[in-house]
């Protein structure tokens, strides 16, 4: 389960839309306990990604290891990563999962209709290692 302020929840929604038609992405930082991921902030991240950011994203690494740093330094560790689907619905695609690493964390998905966010799902990335990796529905609790 993600558990998630209004105000994060907010966040990933309206990032979605200032980038639209473009894919938006972002980070997840705070807690784990069990299965439950606790967002205590979210990192907004730019879409590296030249060839194709209406249907695909990409977060430098550097700007990545920057967040999780911060993110340690304030007690927060990455916990899940966002990204938005423009004018597509709010599920994973096969790239998203190829795409996918962070075993164990959420990732969020927000569709943006012509420019309006719509639905908000959430997939846990489970299974042991890379060939066996898959993404699950989650609850999201928007406290």
């Amino acid at each position: 389960m993600l558990k998630i302020s209004q105000d994060s929840y907010d966040s990933i929604r309206r990032h979605g839309e200032e980038t639209y038609p473009h894919e938006c992405c972002g980070v997840l930082l705070g807690t784990m306990a069990g299965t439950t991921r606790t967002v205590i902030s979210v990192a907004r991240c730019g879409n590296t990604r030249q060839d194709s950011p209406h249907n695909r994203y990409h977060i430098d690494p550097k700007e990545l290891v920057r967040i999780q740093r911060e993110g340690r330094e304030r007690g927060e560790d990455i916990v899940g990563f966002y990204h938005s689907h423009p004018d597509h619905p709010a599920r994973w695609s096969q790239t998203d999962l190829a795409e996918a690493h962070w075993i164990g964390c959420s990732y969020v998905i927000t569709s943006v209709a012509k420019g309006k966010a719509d639905l908000t799902n959430s997939f846990e990335l489970t299974g042991s290692d890379e060939n066996h990796k898959k993404l699950i529905g989650e609850k999201i609790d928007i406290v």
